[in-house]
């Protein structure tokens, strides 16, 4: 199986922690994105009521009106009983790296507040440790990126200003402002890195997820493995 067969594999799995009168965190990125798709078909066929999603970008609200999933906002729920995102890197204790969508500081504002947070992964995804293969998404308001960009040198960190692809100048997310990218050597203790990155004066949010996974699904070649924290 190529790697977009694995993310369906996962994806399928994940629906067996949904059940009826649920609300749900949706996360963003490409394996997400089939778990709102087969979502959406369990619904459309009866297979589930009374669901409703949380989006965590416009991505996932987008994906989930066009697959008939009804969309509510944070405000509007008192629960989330469970979410379902990506990752880009897991390490053996299930902390994570995620905001390659640029989407990091709602995903972790949903996902911090479910009940139960399932991770979605190909077996490419787990690491050693953090920082192995990807670098920290760090959001950051405009005016200060590069005095913060300064800063991580302290972290001996080199961080760079993300671009847009497909226009011109650096991304802008959803909440207005830009994203760095933070190559670390290595993130030894990920809840600590957390939190010192996000003291850091014009530090939205960062893309370091510790202690906040309860399941990583991990599509492999031998189907689907599941670990738990």
């Amino acid at each position: 199986m190529d790697v977009e067969e694995l993310k369906k594999l996962v994806a399928r799995e994940a629906l067996k922690f949904i059940e009826d009168d649920m609300v749900i965190g949706l996360g963003t990125g490409s394996t997400t994105a089939y778990f709102i798709r087969y979502l959406g078909q369990m619904i459309e066929r009866g297979q589930l009521e009374d669901v409703y999603g949380v989006p965590t970008s416009h991505q996932a609200r987008l994906l989930a009106l066009e697959h008939g999933i009804p969309v509510v906002s944070l405000d509007e729920v008192d629960a989330i009983d469970v979410a379902v995102d990506g990752a880009d890197e897991v390490d053996p204790s299930l902390n994570l790296i995620k905001g390659r969508g640029a989407a990091l500081t709602m995903e972790k504002i949903i996902e911090y507040r479910a009940g139960t947070f399932v991770v979605l992964v190909d077996e490419g995804k787990l690491v050693e440790y953090l920082g192995k293969k990807m670098p920290v998404p760090i959001e950051v308001i405009p005016a200060a990126w590069k005095a913060i960009k300064e800063e991580l040198e302290i972290f001996n960190a080199r961080a760079e200003l993300r671009m847009g692809i497909r226009k011109d100048g650096p991304v802008v997310t959803e909440n207005g402002n830009f994203i760095l990218d933070a190559w670390f050597e290595r993130i030894d203790d990920p809840l600590d890195m957390e939190i010192e990155l996000n003291t850091i004066p014009g530090v939205v949010e960062n893309g370091i997820f510790a202690d906040i996974a309860d399941i990583v699904l991990v599509g492999t070649r031998d189907g689907v493995k599941r670990l738990e924290r």
